[in-house]
């Protein structure tokens, strides 16, 4: 009997046991699970990116001051060397640089708000190499007369709206004005000017549609503003220290690379007195560029215009340039084609667009016969 007690004892201690063998002590209530995996935390989602929303003219970011869908304003720049120093070329995002008759160049300031901008000029006459560059943007133009091409082209485009011809509207004149040599007394040519308050009078008065949706659409294939600036590298790229442009044995642009500031600054030929800083008699400030464009292609005076000079600029067929930026060129290719198509930068395997970096940028576009006259340097010691 004791035996058959003992026995009934060690079974019911062995039940007991084994229950106790089957919970979790870390488990209030002795429930079973210690064994599940631990619950996978939700991953963290990416964060979404700002859309892309570069400015028209130098691909940087739109800020809270810039002019949405506003039509820029190009402007006609004198560049005779009695006209210098000019008044606003400062403040404008492009600055193109194209000969036209007598070996001359003109300026055409691009801005992309006219609103508030100070003194500008003296003010030029219009030409069609220049209003062919900004007419698939539909920007508005700003000169003092315009050649007869340009009658054409305006007609013929119906682009009279954008084409801000009535000087007396908008403009005064500066009889008393000094030129860089302190010379007074100067030619009216070298007098006229302008300001953001006289334009906004004139394109409210005239009802003028400032009105345009660009998109993401921008007038260079630019670097997204996102991402580093892209280095110039590859067995297409040389030194350009120093670069010379040269229009025409007189007028002669040379862009001069400052290492500490990452920008290109302008001077220009004045004949015996050499290379003088490019000043902007506004702000006492010479011309400086993040990017600088060359672009090469025929340019000869129209058969039916000889007595004027008038210089036919070829855009059809494109050619070949450089683009330059931060002491370096590199060999490129562009396109254009009929007036209604933009140019456009692209590879040397004509097709592929060509990003340049974001900045303001010195446009020039050269006769071919000038191009063994064009050149990147080095700057040597004392240059520097």
């Amino acid at each position: 009997m004791k035996r058959l007690l003992c026995l009934i004892l060690i079974l019911v201690l062995s039940v007991g046991l084994l229950a106790a063998c089957g919970k979790d002590p870390g488990t209030a209530g002795g429930e079973g699970g210690g064994n599940e995996p631990a619950a996978t935390p939700e991953p963290t989602p990416e964060p979404t990116p700002e859309p892309y929303n570069a400015q028209l003219l130098t691909g940087y970011e739109k800020d809270s001051s810039y002019p949405d869908n506003q039509r820029p304003v190009a402007i006609m720049f004198n560049n005779l060397i009695d006209a210098r120093p000019q008044n606003g070329l400062s403040d404008a995002e492009i600055v193109v640089e194209i000969k036209v008759e007598g070996g001359i160049t003109r300026f055409m300031g691009i801005f992309d708000d006219w609103s508030d901008l100070d003194k500008i000029g003296p003010i030029r006459s219009a030409r069609d190499q220049y209003l062919k560059l900004i007419m698939p943007w539909q920007m508005l133009y700003v000169h003092d007369g315009q050649s007869v091409v340009v009658d054409y082209m305006v007609r013929d485009y119906d682009y009279d709206e954008f084409n801000l011809k009535q000087v007396g509207s908008f403009a005064w004149r500066e009889k008393d004005r000094y030129n860089w040599a302190g010379k007074t007394n100067l030619a009216t040519e070298h007098t006229e000017y302008t300001d953001g308050e006289h334009l906004a009078d004139y394109i409210t008065d005239q009802g003028v549609d400032t009105f345009r949706d660009y998109g993401e659409s921008t007038f260079f294939n630019f670097v997204d503003y996102r991402e580093p600036a892209r280095q110039l590298s590859g067995d297409e790229v040389t030194v350009a220290e120093q670069v010379t442009v040269q229009h025409s044995s007189s007028y002669r642009t040379r862009l001069t690379y400052d290492s500490s500031l990452n920008l290109y600054y302008m001077s220009q030929y004045y004949g015996k007195s050499g290379y003088l800083d490019t000043i902007d008699q506004n702000n006492d400030q010479q011309l400086a560029f993040d990017n600088v464009v060359v672009l090469f292609t025929d340019i000869y005076t129209y058969p039916e215009y000889r007595e004027k000079d008038l210089q036919y600029v070829d855009y059809d067929f494109g050619g070949y340039g450089y683009y330059i930026y931060g002491g370096k060129a590199e060999r490129i290719r562009w396109v254009k084609g009929v007036p209604e198509q933009a140019l456009r930068l692209v590879q040397l395997d004509g097709s592929t667009p060509y990003e340049i970096n974001c900045g303001k940028t010195y446009l020039a576009v050269v006769d071919l016969d000038e191009f063994n006259n064009f050149s990147c340097e080095a700057l040597t010691t004392s240059e520097g």
